[in-house]
């Protein structure tokens, strides 16, 4: 078939293209808390001291965190981030600085039993 008509609600084995969504935010507090289930690209502007956290969210799925300063800044990482170095990289602390953190969610957490975000990091877009 090249086509068909209706809404589709029954058609199976058909790929479907899902577009990306971003959630917007501003952190500026002790933990700030990503919401994997709402979002794939999560774009925050972070001031003063910050630890980002996660919640939900489903396995192998890829997502990304865009933080940019807002004035001078201290950026950290729950343990649910797993580096490739085994420490989270340090963020810079300037104002206005950009940097990317792309991970993939390698376990959700239940009671228990820790989630795991394989993340990696591209720092200093200024």
């Amino acid at each position: 078939a090249t086509s068909f008509s209706g809404d589709g609600a029954n058609l199976t084995n058909v790929s479907a293209t899902a577009a990306i969504t971003t959630s917007f935010s501003t952190a500026a507090g002790i933990v700030s808390t990503l919401a994997l289930s709402s979002a794939q690209d999560h774009k925050v502007t972070v001031s003063g001291i910050s630890t980002f956290t996660c919640n939900g969210g489903s396995e192998g799925d890829s997502h990304t965190l865009r933080i940019t300063n807002s004035g001078i800044t201290t950026v950290g990482f729950s343990t649910y981030f797993l580096f490739p170095s085994g420490s989270a990289p340090s963020i810079p602390t300037t104002d206005g600085t950009v940097s990317l953190i792309s991970f993939t969610v390698h376990r959700v957490g239940t009671p228990g039993i820790a989630t795991q975000l394989l993340a990696g990091a591209s720092l200093n877009f200024s």
